[in-house]
């Protein structure tokens, strides 16, 4: 059974935010995200520090209200193709599997067999599910789809690495200074700067 997600509240408008097109186990080029900053940021979230990742898929973005906390302070982020329709899952969470044995989701019954591929497991299930999974100190990444080949997951499962500076304020905007005015979409350009709650005849 699949546990929801909360989602990351709106700090700033709703954007998909592009992430660099190539990369490997590695920041990016702006450099590691500096750790106390991450912690506060993930903190905000719920979400364990260590349990931050990003992935770097040719043709995909981050879809930033996506970016959220899953079970206890497990990390979800998605990723989408508007060109291909479909969505690529990250999600970050403890590691309860004993050494060796396959890291599969919770819940799942399928038959499937999973597999060793390079330093990670694959498992394929029914209706097109696939999923890469990568075993970290404490922790597991997934990096699953549906409709998405298998080549491209794994490419997202080999480009999963913990955030630059760039892409960590992509993924989790920093909160306004306090006394900050916040930006609102609804606030006409002149005037007294009351929303604009105008309706038509009939309204």
């Amino acid at each position: 059974m699949k546990r929801r997600s909360r989602a990351l509240p709106v700090l700033i408008p709703v954007l998909l935010v592009s992430l660099a097109a190539c990369g490997s186990e590695r920041a990016g080029a702006s450099g590691p995200a500096d750790p106390a900053e991450l912690a506060a940021r993930a903190r905000a979230l719920g979400v364990a520090p260590e349990h931050v990742y990003v992935t770097e898929v040719p043709g995909y973005t981050l879809a930033q209200q996506s970016v959220g906390v899953i079970g206890d302070d497990g990390f979800s982020a998605a990723y989408v193709s508007r060109e291909q329709g479909t969505t690529i899952q990250l999600t970050v969470d403890r590691d309860a599997f004993a050494a060796g044995a396959c890291p599969r989701p919770a819940g799942d019954a399928t038959s499937a067999p999973c597999v060793r591929d390079g330093d990670t497991w694959y498992v394929e299930g029914t209706g097109g599910h696939r999923e890469y999974t990568l075993r970290k100190k404490g922790h597991v990444v997934r990096v699953g789809a549906e409709g998405v080949p298998r080549d491209v997951l794994r490419t997202a499962a080999e480009h999963v690495h913990r955030p630059s500076a760039d892409e960590l304020d992509a993924l989790v905007p920093s909160a306004p200074a306090a006394g900050e005015p916040v930006e609102r979409g609804d606030l006409p350009p002149a005037g007294d700067g009351a929303p604009d709650n105008h309706v038509g005849v009939g309204g």
